[in-house]
């Protein structure tokens, strides 16, 4: 059954992202309009079927962006369980929905919600690529550079007309009569190189984000099974403990899994189909041996200096300032007498959750100056370490 859209969640577009992409969208189609009555105009059978495959373009650009965006990723419901009892053992509990996180799901902190296969969170719709709507953001991120890649085209031949044979254009509409179409000045110009550096923008931008979206569908992943998998490669284990991802079904199988005739993806979002050896709980088995090595490896630090979490800590030092995690991760406001169990670190910057939080309230995460903190020393928990944070990549996991 195919998923049904809910008009409510039109809401997404009151944000900076789908205003912006649906500004650059049409932008580029009305300039390459204009600049088609320039250099092609539909007076002829060849010129009307040249805009009628620009528009084209357009329309289906469109569908898929607003098919990802009102579709959303597919939420597991909350305060979410498995049938059996016994299996909850192998799942995170998610306190913020009240409820566990179904396989491949992880919660979103700009969503609020735990998502089904979450890939990430794009600011461009406005919500999660995740299950329901990955076919549609693949296609989206397929038709946008095709069609900025026309776009460019057009945009290129209009320069060269305006630059090498004037400005003015006339066309013969019948045998003694000539009507200008399209006046190109200055200011035409001035708006066609600008809609030129944004459809080669997107053409590159995009279609490099299109060409990592084909490869982890081909693999059967999501960006952040990526890093989990990264980290489970280079876990200690025991000899002869082997991991094997559950979810590589050959590639065949793995885009067909997403790309169905039907244009939605194949499953609930809840069980997947696995590998020969595996089962459903495989991978989230592996995610609690990460935690639990994650948790083992934190650092214990006391705050000593007030953070009011600002991006920009001016009282913090100049190369604080300079040297921010480049991340849309959380700052997290400390004051003296606080204890923050660190696990990450980036030059001036430390990344923890605070050991006393609100009761009943969700864990505070975030990154703070590392000035602000000194690391407490303690044998008896910490016996060999040396490293004040783990070092790793794993900001999407929770």
């Amino acid at each position: 059954m195919a998923p049904r859209i809910d008009w409510r969640d039109l809401r997404r577009l009151c944000h900076w992202g789908p205003l912006v992409a649906l500004f650059i969208i049409i932008y580029c189609y009305v300039m390459g309009v204009g600049c088609i009555l320039i250099w092609w105009p539909p007076v002829t059978a060849a010129g009307v079927a040249h805009l009628m495959m620009y528009t084209a373009w357009e329309l289906t650009i469109l569908y898929n962006f607003f098919n990802a965006l009102l579709l959303g990723p597919g939420f597991v419901p909350l305060g979410w369980k498995p049938e059996k009892e016994e299996d909850c053992q192998y799942l995170q509990y998610c306190k913020q929905c009240e409820g566990y996180k179904s396989p491949r799901s992880h919660h979103c902190r700009k969503c609020k919600r735990c998502v089904m296969k979450m890939d990430h969170h794009c600011p461009w719709i406005n919500t999660c690529c995740g299950h329901l709507n990955h076919t549609r953001f693949i296609l989206f991120l397929l038709s946008a550079p095709l069609g900025c890649l026309h776009a460019t085209v057009v945009y290129g031949c209009t320069m060269y007309r305006y630059l090498y044979l004037g400005s003015s254009y006339y066309y013969v509409l019948d045998d003694n009569d000539l009507e200008p179409l399209i006046d190109v000045d200055l200011y035409f110009f001035a708006m066609l190189f600008f809609a030129t550096g944004l459809s080669i923008g997107v053409t590159v931008a995009v279609g490099i984000l299109f060409s990592i979206q084909m490869k982890i569908v081909l693999t059967n992943q999501t960006g952040i099974e990526t890093w989990i998998l990264d980290k489970a490669k280079d876990r200690p284990r025991l000899e002869g403990d082997k991991f094997v991802y559950p979810y590589h079904l050959g590639w065949r199988r793995n885009f067909w899994e997403v790309f169905t005739w039907q244009g939605y993806p194949r499953g609930d979002g809840i069980t997947w189909s696995v590998v020969e050896g595996c089962n459903q709980y495989t991978f989230t088995v592996e995610q609690l041996l990460q935690k639990e090595d994650k948790r083992n490896r934190s650092v214990e630090f006391a705050i000593v200096d007030n953070y009011s979490g600002s991006w920009f800590p001016i009282t913090k030092g100049i190369r604080v300032c300079c040297c921010i995690p480049c991340t849309e991760e959380p700052r997290i406001k400390v004051k003296r007498g606080d204890v923050v169990m660190v696990t990450r670190a980036y030059r001036k910057w430390l990344y923890g959750e605070k050991v006393t939080r609100i009761k009943d309230g969700p864990p505070e995460k975030g990154w703070f100056p590392r000035p602000c903190a000194e690391k407490i020393i303690n044998e008896l928990h910490y016996p060999q370490q040396d490293q004040t944070a783990d070092y790793e990549h794993d900001k999407k996991e929770d």
